[in-house]
């Protein structure tokens, strides 16, 4: 057997890191079929890809309300329990909508309602779970299980959206359903786990009272520590910008699918084709961080995806829509494996969700404006000019990353150090 085979099966051997992952794979699941119902459900109520693109939107746009101070809170709270009540309240508000569905009284307002509430719980779970990650697992781990983690996920993509397709024909309630009901196992699957999500407190180490001043204090400490970090300071702002692309891009892609006159069945078959992609990049990713630096991993990543972005506008049916959403999707896991890893690695436990927080409000709320502003812009331009004029943007991002000096630099993951850390305490 093979060191990373071996790897490989001590983590599966690992009991709570099996629940976790376990948990993970049933939410996401429900998640795939919710994420590909929810634009068809809206444009069905609304008729407009204006208001498809706000509601996905609002799924992540409380990281630019909430982003920073969930961070602060998760380093404070327990965030084994912070997750549990997370979930059953995403599986409470997604319930919500079958229950309207099946009645016949679903509204935009209650849509746009949700999607927020939801927003909010999925931002204080998803720090909470990257902060817990390195304490369920062991540092030299990382990269493995993230890459696990994305083969795992992606090879439900495969399945969930294909079955996503022929379900929504079945009914609009039954994806929302399942997606309901995920959540909920997921919240049991936590609630078995042993393991504490993060480490004790040194003795004499006391917590601040939560004021708004100590608050403010402790978002400040995981904000400069990022800041003092000059590939994940750069990386992070190349990959928000990404984002502001990525966001449109699920839309972008509904919209040329039906100009070429795909149905709902093969929409489905090309968001397959793109998880595809990902679960072939995610099966290589823990082979390629060992081999190659994080500043190439993502110079090649950028190159790749500006490259293979302007083939959409060439594709002139589902099936080549299909293979283009591979293509872009085959590079993009092992640059998110290889960069959480490096991050998480070089984070003090004490500050994880606040440096995870920093990072991700950037990067989800630059998703939430690029989802929202996507359809407009859809609208506005059409599915064929939307596509070329990313293409440029993800260009003129490929040459500002290869550009840079310090992620040319950027060692191997495992091989980093963090820089000008100072020791940082649970409360600030």
């Amino acid at each position: 057997m093979s060191a990373s085979g071996g790897v490989r099966v001590s983590i599966l051997r690992n009991r709570d890191f099996s629940l976790l992952l376990s948990g993970q794979l049933i939410s996401s699941l429900g998640n795939q079929m919710q994420l590909f119902a929810l634009p068809l459900v809206v444009l069905a109520i609304s008729g407009t890809p204006t208001q498809a693109g706000l509601v996905m939107g609002l799924n992540t746009v409380s990281f630019i309300v909430f982003g920073l101070v969930s961070g602060a809170l998760v380093d404070r709270w327990n965030r084994k329990v912070t997750m549990i009540w997370c979930e059953i309240g995403r599986g409470l508000l997604v319930l919500s909508v079958v229950v309207a569905l099946w009645n016949d009284h679903l509204t935009m307002t209650q849509l746009y309602l949700v999607a927020l509430a939801s927003g909010i719980l999925a931002t204080f779970f998803q720090v909470a779970n990257t902060a817990a990650l390195p304490n369920v697992v062991d540092a030299s781990q990382l990269p493995t299980v993230l890459g696990f983690f994305q083969s795992m996920s992606n090879t439900l993509r495969i399945v969930g959206a294909s079955i996503a397709g022929a379900l929504y024909g079945l009914g609009r309630v039954v994806p929302f359903l399942v997606d309901g009901i995920s959540f909920l196992v997921s919240a049991a699957s936590l609630r078995f786990i042993r393991t504490e999500f993060q480490q004790e407190r040194e003795d004499g180490e006391e917590r601040r009272p939560l004021t708004a001043r100590a608050l403010t204090q402790e978002i400040r400490d995981g904000v400069g520590w990022v800041w003092r970090q000059p590939v994940i300071r750069f990386l992070t702002f190349v990959q928000a910008a990404d984002n502001l692309r990525y966001g449109a891009g699920y839309l972008v892609i509904i919209m040329l699918a039906k100009g070429v006159g795909a149905d709902s069945t093969e929409i489905g078959l090309i968001f397959s084709g793109a998880a595809v992609g990902a679960l072939v990049g995610a099966a290589l990713s823990n082979r390629i961080i060992k081999h190659f630096p994080l500043g190439r991993i993502a110079v090649v990543t950028m190159t790749v995806v500006a490259l293979a972005f302007p083939l959409y506008a060439l594709a002139p049916n589902p099936l080549l829509l299909g293979l283009v959403a591979a293509l872009e999707s085959l590079v993009r896991p092992v640059y998110m494996v290889a960069l959480t890893s490096y991050q998480l690695s070089i984070t003090p436990d004490a500050i994880q969700g606040r440096v995870t927080s920093a990072v991700s409000t950037l990067v989800f709320g630059a998703m939430s404006i690029g989802t929202m502003a996507g359809g407009a812009l859809v609208a506005a331009l059409g599915g064929d000019h939307t596509v070329l004029l990313f293409s440029a943007y993800l260009l003129l991002l490929a040459l500002v990353t290869a550009g840079n000096r310090a992620v040319r630099r950027a060692p191997r993951v495992g091989e980093a150090q963090p820089v000008g850390e100072e020791p940082v305490t649970a409360g600030g």
